[in-house]
This record gives structure tokens, sequence and C-alpha cells, in this order.
């Protein structure tokens, strides 16, 4: 799977951050600051009992000192009288001299399939220093979840190479946040790592072969938490690395922080939470209980098998209107640059403003009759000019081909069938949802209304669609912040009862009938019809 050239070739804009909420600051990683006797050593004592000895008369007992901080210990207690101990889950990591309680970090990690995102994060006072993301270089062996598991299994080495381009993409976003905030990486005691559950094992150098075959179960469910040197990250090598629990194989830590940045399972209304990406999770529920599934939605939103689709770089157009009476087109492009193609939200609109105006019918088909020049005959069944060959930054006609059109309305399909089993797997109905939560750096830049125009979310309010941006990262910083947060992710994650769509009977049917725009049913979509201007009928088949 391949993403236009044009895509890669300037800078991504990604979605760095997203709705969360507050948390008291309790990280697991602390500081304490000893003033010690310019005599420390009582007797035969060593430098290991002397100053845990000091921690226990300031009232701190019971703490084991690290390989790490053993090594420090000679040159900081022969040349300081006080020092500044750095304790992760009653582990000394670090032996300071001086009192540097006031420096102390920890990093907040999404491992995205196709990006990397990181917050600097004061573990003093809970304030954001820095943000920084890359794109994930595992793309090269595929664009899904599906492909890497197919390259990781495909032949020795190959599970190493994923996991070499992983920890140097994580490398590279720890390197530019901290000289961002001035912070050395040693300062950097503590990192939370979400993903999905393939990142997940990717990230550990887990066989991911379990998770190509039915029932999809993982290698390791719970939360789990590495020292940094074991894993290579380039932070404080004695500090903690923890990566939260997995729902299922293919419901991972990610979908866990989206719960908990969206409040979703504290909710007293019933709330549906959609992480659009290329694998696509969706949550339904609220307070007394939640139900989960994941759908393979595939990349095309990403701009993989669409013609002009790219991902959202400079030049890409992000909004886009169709005139109604003259079918003329109106677009927006990121950065004001010239136009280079279409990415997710852009294409989204396009779907919907065509099926507004007639320019496809309710299975998609171009209309190659409509009164335009736009609309034109091409070797795949037609094709919609979105902005002239004179105006593209690629000197071609950028366009929506019948082909194109058939790869969006899967991967809206797919969507809108999770969302649907699981309202009713969850006994609710969609006017019954409080709220629509879209989670993920596409669902960013959304527009409810041709969302719904074109049958991807239920039909509710454009109100209660909640665009939530990168919660995975947000909630990846509450449970950095949080003892509290990170017990309730546990909790989460072992209370989700998951479903798994591909054993479901009702999914097929679901999905066949989510292909139309907005719907076979279209009494499921009141606002989407009201919504059409002139549109011509198709036979529903």
């Amino acid at each position: 799977m391949t993403v236009p050239e044009e895509s890669r070739s300037g800078r991504r804009r990604f979605k760095t951050d997203g709705m969360g909420r507050p948390v008291e600051v309790s990280p697991l990683a602390w500081k304490l600051h000893l003033s010690l006797p310019e005599t420390l050593l009582k007797g035969g004592e060593s430098y290991a009992e002397g100053l845990l000895r000091a921690a226990e008369e300031a009232g701190v007992g019971e703490l084991r000192l690290s390989l790490s901080a053993m090594r420090q210990l000679p040159k900081v207690l022969s040349s300081a009288l006080d020092v500044t101990l750095t304790i992760s889950d009653g582990r000394v990591i670090s032996v300071e001299g001086g009192d540097t309680s006031g420096r102390l970090y920890g990093v907040a990690l999404d491992l995205g399939t196709s990006k990397i995102v990181g917050h600097l994060v004061s573990l003093v006072d809970g304030e954001t220093l820095a943000m920084a993301s890359t794109e994930n270089p595992q793309a090269v062996h595929g664009e899904d979840i599906i492909s890497r598991i197919t390259f990781a299994l495909d032949g020795p080495g190959n599970l190493d190479e994923l996991r070499r381009l992983l920890l140097e993409a994580v490398n590279r976003v720890l390197e530019t946040l901290c000289a961002e905030a001035g912070v050395a990486p040693g300062e950097v005691y503590e990192a939370v790592a979400v993903g999905n559950t393939l990142m997940h094992h990717l990230f550990l150098g887990l066989e991911p072969s379990s998770l190509a075959r039915a029932p999809f179960n993982p290698v390791i469910r719970q939360g789990l938490s590495v020292t940094a040197r074991e894993l290579g990250v380039t932070i404080n090598p004695a500090g903690n690395v923890h990566l939260p629990a997995l729902v299922a194989g293919f419901v991972g830590s990610d979908a866990v922080a989206d719960l908990l940045a969206t409040g979703l399972c504290d909710s007293e209304a019933p709330a549906l939470l959609v992480d659009v990406g290329t694998n696509t999770e969706v949550f339904a529920g609220d307070r007394e209980g939640v139900v989960a599934c994941s759908c393979a939605s595939g990349p095309a939103f990403e701009g993989a098998h669409v013609s002009h689709g790219v991902k959202a770089v400079s030049g890409a157009i992000e909004r886009l209107r169709i005139d109604p009476e003259t079918l003329e087109v109106d677009y927006e492009i990121i950065d004001d640059a010239k136009p280079i193609g279409l990415c997710g939200s852009a294409m989204i609109d396009a779907l919907a403003e065509m099926w507004k105006n007639g320019l496809i019918d309710d299975l998609g088909r171009l209309n190659l009759d409509a009164e335009t020049s736009r609309m034109r005959a091409a070797a795949d069944g037609g094709e919609f000019v979105v902005a002239w060959s004179d105006a593209a930054g690629t000197g071609r006609d950028i366009t929506l081909t019948q082909r194109d059109v058939e790869e969006l309305l899967l991967a809206k399909a797919a969507i809108y069938a999770a969302c649907s089993i699981m309202l009713r797997r969850q006994g609710l109905k969609a006017e019954e949802l409080g709220r629509v939560y879209v989670a993920g750096a596409f669902g960013s830049y959304l527009d409810p209304e041709s969302a719904v125009a074109i049958g991807m979310l239920p039909d509710v309010p454009a109100e209660r669609i909640v665009f939530a941006g990168n919660t995975a990262v947000a909630g990846a910083r509450m449970i950095l912040l949080s003892t509290e947060a990170r017990r309730t992710a546990e909790a989460l994650a072992e209370g989700v009862r998951y479903h798994e769509l591909s054993l479901d009977p009702e999914f097929n049917r679901e999905f066949l009938n989510a292909v139309f725009i907005p719907h076979k049913e279209p009494e499921r979509f009141p606002t989407a019809l009201r919504l059409a201007r002139r549109r011509p009928r198709s036979t529903r088949s």
C-alpha cells in the first residue's frame, strides 16, 4: 500500500494534542532532597547503607537502590553535603549533588501506526513544556497493521527491523523535545507509551504471530513497566517506561487512553467514541458499562489507494464545497499553498458535496451527464475535477475518480458498521447519544455535517459531535502525571467488554448496507436527507 510521493514531500500537519481531563499531580517518579551530615557513614557502613539511613531519618524508608544510582554514589557523596534522590516506585534511580528537586521530567508518547507524538511534561507542576511528532518510518513495510504483521512474520530479522525503526523514531522525538525545552535526557525519569496492540508488541520486540489469527490474543494484556536501558529509550537509563494495559488483540492502550481522556466511562449519558485511523476503534456506553470493537477502515483517509489522496501536508486541500448552482468547487488549502491533492477531511467533504449536488448517486456512481465540465469520462468509469492543472502545484488536474469514490465508501462503511453494531450491543439508539467523540488526528479537521451526510457517523445533531483530537497522547499524559489515573487505566482495560467484529454474523450485512450514501436504510439519516439538494435516485438492491 502506498501514499503518493507528493504527500510525503511536505511537512505533515499532526494533531499533537487533544481533549484531556485535569488530574492531581502525583507521578510515580518524585524527588527527595537530603541535607547530609559531614560524617555521613557510621562504623563500617557502605555508601548505600549511609544514604538509605539518611533517607529513613527523613521519613522515607524501604527504598532500594538501582545499579545506576549505586554507580553515582562515590562521586556524589564525596563532594556534596546535600543530595537529591529520584525515586520511582520505591526504587532510587538517580543520586545527584545539590537540590535538583525542581528538575523532574517525564514524557507521554503516542506510538501511532502513521505517526509518533510526544509531550515533555514537568512532573513537578504538570506543565507541558514541549510537543513533537514524526512520521512512523515502519510505513515503508506497510501503511496498515496487517501489512506490518505479515512483514514481521515473513522472514528472520524482520521483527527486529520494525522495532529498530520504531525505536529510532521515538528517540528522535525525545531528542527534539529535550532540545526545545532545554532539558537533559538524563533528567527525564519516566515515560508512558500508548499504542495499538501491534505497536505495543513491536516496541517490546514481541512476536505478533498470535495477532494474525483468531482469536487474536495478545502476548500480554496487563500494564508493564520496563527500564529505559532495557528498551533502548534515550531518557535516564534507570528511568521507568510504562506501557499501560491493552483491551484486546486489536484494541490497545491508545484506546484506553482515549477513554481516560474523554471520560466516557464516567459519563452519565450514553456516548460513542470513534478513534479514526487506519485501524478504527469504537466504544459505546457510559458509567454503567462500555463495549468496544476495532475495524479495518484502511488507509484511504491517509491518502493511500486514492488517485490524488495526500496526507495533511502543505498544499493539501482540507475543506471543500460545491456551489449548487454552478457546480464550481471552492476549497481551502493547508498553508495556502498551491493544491497538490486531497487529505482525508476534504475527501469526506467531496463525497458529501457530490452526493448533495447529484454528482454521485446513492451507490457512489458518478453522474457523467451532470452539466459541468468538471465531470468527464475516464478509463476507470469517470472522474470529477476538483482543481484544474493550471492552479495545482503538481501541474496536473486533481481529480476524484470512480474508483476513488468506491475506496472511500468502503472505509466509511466499515466505520459506520462498527458504530452501528456497538450501539446495538449496548442497547442504544443514535438519538440517545449525549456525545459522539471523534478522536485521532484525522477527526480533528472533519466537518460533522459532511461525516453525517455520507453516513460515516450516526445521525446526531452537530453540537453533540466533539472532535477530541489526539486523546491517546492526552490520556498518556494523565497516566504519566497521576498514579490514580494509572490505576484507573488498568481497571478500564479490564472492565471494557471487547466484541470481535470479524466473528459477528451481522457485520457483513451492516457493512454492505453502509456502503450506500448515506445508507441503504436512509431513514437512519434524516439529517442527511434534508441536506440533499438535487440527487438522482438509484435502484436499491
